[in-house]
Formats: C-alpha cells, structure tokens, sequence
C-alpha cells in the first residue's frame, strides 16, 4: 500500500511539474508576444513621429520658400512705388534710365543670391543639361548640312 501510496505521489509531482512547466512556457510565451507587440507598437509609433517630423520639416522648407517669393514680391512693389513717384517728380530721361539700371542690378543681385543660396548642384547640373543640349544641337547641325 505504501508503495502504491509513493508511485501516486510521485505521479502527482511529476504531474505537477510538468503543467508547472507548462504553465511557465505559457506565460513566456505570452511575455514574448506581449513585448513583441509593444515593439510593434513603438516601431509605428516611430514611425508616425517621423512621418510627422518630415512634414513639419516640408512645411518649414514651404514657409523659407514663401518667405523668399514674399522678399521678392515686396522689392517688385518697392520698386514699382519708386518708379511712380519719379514719373510724379518728372525728373530728367538720364537720371531716370539710371535709377531703372540701379534697379536692374539689384534684381539680378539678389537673383543671383538666391541662386547661390540653392544647392550648387542642381544648378550645375542645369547648367550643364543647357550647354549639353546647345552641343546637340550643333552636331546636329552639322550631321544635316
């Protein structure tokens, strides 16, 4: 009987372990899944905040791009006003011709500012696709004749 008593219990510990191990896979596993969800949910949390950031950062480089265009539009305004108030005076054809030069060089200044301001790159890159189509069309030119 107690030989019978003992197997029994060693039947139920063995029992017991095996479901306690069980139980323990269990709850990792479900710790994994649960960490493996937060991972998700940080990843596309990230994710937005980026998305994000790139807008604000795309709005900003919108509001430099309007501000410059603004810049621009005020000087043409400023200009215009000048130009109407020496019609007004009635100045001589000389001095008028040489405010309309000052004013022809500072637009070209600050053009060539803003120019300077943009990537080099692109600009190089523009200048180049121009000669290069000049090129073109010379040897094509040639080719015909």
């Amino acid at each position: 009987m107690m030989m019978m008593m003992m197997m029994m219990m060693m039947m139920m510990m063995m029992m017991m372990m095996i479901m306690m191990m069980m139980m323990m896979m269990m709850m990792m596993m479900m710790m994994m899944m649960m960490m493996m969800m937060m991972m998700m949910m940080m990843m596309m949390m990230m994710m937005i905040m980026m998305m994000m950031m790139m807008m604000i950062m795309m709005m900003m480089m919108m509001m430099m791009m309007m501000m410059m265009m603004m810049m621009m539009m005020m000087m043409m305004m400023m200009m215009m006003m000048m130009m109407m108030m020496m019609m007004m005076m009635t100045m001589t054809t000389t001095t008028m011709t040489m405010m309309m030069m000052m004013m022809m060089m500072m637009m070209m200044m600050m053009m060539m500012k803003t120019l300077e301001n943009t990537d080099e790159l692109s600009v190089l890159i523009a200048k180049s696709e121009i000669w290069g189509s000049a090129s073109n069309l010379r040897t094509n030119l040639q080719q015909s004749s």
